[in-house]
């Protein structure tokens, strides 16, 4: 259990057995159907990343109805929306193939929104929004999101033309996550949760930057640069095989961005 953050708990077995069904459901649909798997697929499923990381901050701070605060638990929330939006691609598939991006992304922030403005009234019912670090944490890792897409189209053009989109999200979501961690940590004096994270952050501490400028730095370095070596290693990969390799790409993309819009989510509501 080392490896898997704090907190991380498993539902009670009767939701275990419900998502277990329904991923069952879910999957032995997708597998059957085998509906298309394009970039822009991948890209109407962001939406519902920041579901999960909505949902999930709701249920940190305890403002989700208790039937249903089980499904958005540490693990539970992966598996509850990947399963959500799995549905919502069958369907829109089965009614209007030639449209599922634009469904699935509109579904996605059809949720999302109502989500994210939940977590703002939790915030100021407390007494507790402070956005102001958060929003400067997103414009920051927008701008290392620019400067690093750009350098790495000029050192490796064929890699950022083989994955586009899909693969300035992944540098994206990785900068964000990286970015709102030094916020967190650096400026708020949050904790970090993953082990392997910790450990960077450790490292950081025994430099003698660490009076000066925190831990942080570390980590959105070794973040950005594992994240364009992973999108030079899959241009390939996407290339010859796209409609597996963004899928793969799309997840990778999804492990940065899910945590850093939690942590800015979290953070906004709770840092007051």
């Amino acid at each position: 259990m080392g490896l898997l953050p704090a907190g991380f708990t498993v539902p009670p077995w009767p939701y275990l057995v419900v998502l277990a069904v329904a991923v069952a459901g879910v999957g032995y649909g997708l597998a059957s159907r085998r509906p298309a798997v394009t970039a822009r697929h991948v890209l109407g499923l962001a939406p519902w990343i920041v579901v999960g990381s909505a949902l999930h901050v709701l249920y940190v701070v305890e403002s989700l109805p208790a039937v249903i605060a089980p499904l958005a638990g540490t693990g539970a929330v992966y598996v509850t929306v990947a399963v959500i939006a799995g549905g919502g691609w069958l369907l829109a598939d089965a009614v209007r193939p030639r449209t599922v991006p634009a469904l699935l992304a509109a579904g996605g922030l059809a949720v999302a929104v109502p989500l994210v403005g939940a977590t703002i009234i939790v915030g100021l019912t407390q007494g507790t929004l402070a956005p102001v670090w958060p929003a400067a944490g997103a414009v920051v890792a927008v701008l290392l999101t620019a400067a690093g897409w750009a350098t790495l189209r000029r050192r490796r053009p064929a890699a950022t033309a083989a994955t586009g989109w899909v693969g300035l999200l992944a540098v994206f979501g990785h900068t964000l996550d990286g970015v709102s961690t030094t916020v967190g940590v650096d400026v708020l004096g949050y904790g970090e949760r993953t082990p392997l994270s910790r450990v960077i952050l450790d490292a950081a501490a025994t430099l003698p930057t660490a009076d000066i400028i925190g831990t942080g730095w570390l980590f959105i370095l070794v973040k950005i640069g594992v994240v364009s070596a992973v999108v030079v290693l899959f241009a390939e990969y996407v290339d010859d095989e796209p409609s597996e390799g963004y899928p793969l790409l799309g997840v990778i993309a999804a492990v940065g961005l899910g945590p850093g819009t939690y942590n800015l989510l979290l953070f906004a509501i709770t840092a007051g």
